[in-house]
């Protein structure tokens, strides 16, 4: 069944899914704030900047109106980089009938509130339905129609099947959960861990150094989730590892990106000016260790990146402090 879509935010991962969602059949309308990201989309139907080579169907809308891409949307999908969601959920409001759904694919936690962002788009926009969708899915693969599995998450589980339902084709295969708030923790941690295995990757360490920086970082993840009230079986799955692996290895993955800036010796700022885009791991990073001294959790990688993101610390300072802990059995 055809359904009217509306989505928020013209970058590289709103851009894939919404081609995504209209070569389903759909009818989507895309909005951005940024008037140069709209003129373009409509001049090209090709956003240049941030997903060259993909381009977007004749019939696609784009508008820079909030209004129009949302008050005649059956669903919506909120894509803006985490940081801004606040910002546009509050925007979105008065636009948005009770009821209505809203998926959220940005992934992060806010770093003043530490909310996750279903809780913050809950919080903006009360009368609304919150579905996330988030798994190892890049963008640039997505929109170049590569295989992937991702999964829709929410406490109901006909919202979960119905956001399935309108995503899922033959090479973007989409599972359910009830566990959101888990789903939320691991998109936004393995961002901080990806963080890591670039600056392994800049300072010029091995494979091996990053096979143990993303076990060691599950286990970091998925001690803070469960703490939390995230279900464990969820960090093992696609939105735990499976996304921790794919932000890790590829350089497709922002953090990774610039992880290996930093480990090369730019500053957090000088890293994200260069990738040109939102590194939600840096967001996240703060909030992670907060969360972790809530709950008495010990996230040794997580800390070490922030001291590197904020205190300036030398990344072989920081490998050495991790190689140097105190012995103890894995498991632990």
């Amino acid at each position: 069944m055809m359904r009217n879509i509306g989505v928020i935010g013209a970058g590289s991962w709103g851009t894939a899914l919404a081609k995504l969602l209209s070569d389903n059949g759909h009818r989507v309308v895309v909005y951005s704030a940024i008037a140069s990201e709209i003129e373009m989309l409509n001049k090209y139907h090709e956003q240049k900047e941030k997903l060259p080579g993909v381009i977007l169907p004749d019939d696609m809308l784009f508008t820079a109106d909030l209004e129009e891409a949302t008050e005649n949307s059956e669903l919506i999908v909120l894509a803006v980089p985490s940081p801004f969601t606040r910002k546009t959920a509050r925007s979105m409001r008065e636009y948005v009938d009770k009821g209505r759904i809203i998926v959220s694919v940005a992934k992060g936690l806010e770093d003043e509130s530490f909310d996750t962002l279903s809780e913050i788009i809950k919080e903006e926009i009360p009368q609304s339905r919150v579905v996330v969708l988030c798994g190892p899915t890049h963008a640039e693969e997505v929109g170049a129609g590569t295989p992937t599995a991702i999964v829709a998450g929410s406490k109901d589980e006909n919202d979960a099947r119905f956001v399935q339902d309108v995503f899922m084709n033959e090479i973007f295969r989409v599972y359910t959960s009830d566990d959101p708030y888990g789903m939320e923790l691991g998109g936004a941690l393995k961002n901080v861990i990806a963080l890591a295995a670039g600056i392994a990757d800049g300072v010029g360490y091995g494979d091996n150094t990053k096979a143990a920086l993303i076990t060691r970082g599950i286990h970091e993840i998925s001690r803070l989730g469960v703490a939390c009230g995230g279900k464990r079986e969820t960090f093992e799955g696609l939105t735990g590892i499976g996304d921790l692996i794919v932000t890790c290895a590829s350089m497709h993955s922002r953090n990774r990106r610039a992880g290996i800036l930093i480990g090369q010796g730019k500053t957090a700022d000088e890293a994200m000016e260069e990738v040109k885009q939102v590194v939600e791991g840096v967001y996240s990073a703060k909030a992670a260790m907060h969360l972790a001294a809530k709950h008495k959790v010990d996230m040794p990688i997580i800390e070490q990146v922030n001291k590197i993101l904020f205190e300036g610390k030398n990344p072989a300072d920081a490998m050495k402090e991790l190689m140097t802990r105190d012995r103890k059995p894995e498991a632990i």
